[in-house]
């Protein structure tokens, strides 16, 4: 009888947890991620620890990612996918993930870095609206490699070895500007 007393309240307390940071989607397996219009950040942004030393994931941008800067030369401004700090410091300081935006028609895939507070970024091609599409962070010696579309970039990285004190780097839109509109990104880590 105990052991049945014990499992009702195990169940009721997680029963009673509010998700922290997005809730999946329970249609499927991703998990939504929301920018309301005027913000950069997420509803319920939650940096989760990060201990891995590569990040495999799956996303898919749906026409909420096209969008007009109200000011046109901030149309170059890279919006920030999904990634994680590393070298034990701030996401400033070092960092890997990949990068987006919505230019000349098209939404454009970047390497994104901080290495010892320098930003880095390099195209790596373009997604199709509403297309599952992979993507990969490894981190290694002294390199990250992104692998998109099968094609693999090498950034430089501050550091060598394990990542240390770590987060993961969740959607983040602008540069200068604020999502002019909702933006919705629906990621599944692999």
């Amino acid at each position: 009888m105990k052991k049945y007393i014990i499992a009702a309240i195990i169940l009721l307390n997680f029963t009673a947890c509010d998700w922290i940071g997005n809730s999946p989607s329970f249609g499927d397996d991703f998990i939504t991620y929301t920018i309301q219009a005027g913000n950069h950040e997420i509803d319920n942004n939650f940096n989760a620890p990060f201990t891995g030393s590569s990040i495999k994931f799956q996303a898919l941008f749906d026409s909420s990612c096209v969008y007009k800067s109200a000011i046109p030369e901030n149309q170059n401004d890279i919006n920030k996918l999904y990634g994680f700090s590393d070298c034990s410091s701030q996401h400033q300081s070092n960092s890997a993930r990949f990068g987006w935006n919505w230019r000349e028609g098209a939404l454009r895939i970047y390497a994104y870095t901080y290495v010892n507070g320098q930003r880095q970024d390099k195209e790596l091609g373009t997604a199709e609206l509403n297309e599952t599409t992979s993507f990969k962070i490894e981190a290694r010696d002294n390199s990250y490699v992104f692998t998109y579309q099968g094609i693999e970039t090498v950034m430089p990285r501050h550091c060598s070895g394990g990542v240390g004190i770590a987060y993961k780097l969740l959607p983040y839109f602008g540069g200068d500007e604020v999502a002019p509109q909702e933006i919705r990104i629906k990621i599944r880590n692999i």
